[in-house]
């Protein structure tokens, strides 16, 4: 039996941490589920910020930025050992972390219709009603997504 194709879209947030929950409940004694765990960061800027004293004063800044960037890449091999603690195979749970070209959906749709997901799924931050249908991000993953299914997590 081919394995299921999982992505879950990770942005380091409590809502994503409700997605990596679900995901482990639902489909943590499954044998037959691959997931790929997925962030687009955004990346720095190269700067000379040694040629004037203005660009110098941004060093600080960019390197902060660098070991943030850092730290979520380590965070996102922490999250595929949670997989794995809760019943995933090492080998059928990879990351993804890759520098954004697009906007995050764009990124996400792009990665789903490369790589042929199965399922996507994906977090949400609960509020009005409304929010759900106009968010652009959302909206934009569900709407061009096609013989895939998209599960939103609130």
């Amino acid at each position: 039996m081919a394995k299921l194709k999982l992505l879950l879209p990770y942005n380091f947030t409590s809502f994503d941490h409700k997605a990596l929950d679900f995901v482990i409940d639902i489909f943590g004694d499954s044998k037959n589920v691959a997931v790929t765990i997925f962030n687009a960061y955004t990346p720095i800027p190269q700067i000379d910020t040694a040629a004037t004293s203005i660009t110098g004063k941004l060093k600080g800044s960019l390197s902060y930025l660098s070991q943030k960037i850092s730290e979520q890449e380590a965070e996102l091999q922490t999250i595929k050992d949670k997989l794995v603690e809760n019943g995933f195979e090492d080998s059928v749970v990879d990351t993804v972390f890759q520098p954004r070209k697009k906007d995050v959906a764009s990124e996400i749709i792009d990665l789903a219709t490369d790589h042929k997901f199965d399922v996507i799924v994906i977090s949400h931050k609960p509020g009005k009603a409304t929010r759900f249908f106009t968010g652009s991000r959302y909206n934009k993953v569900i709407s061009a997504l096609k013989d895939l299914t998209v599960c939103v997590v609130t």
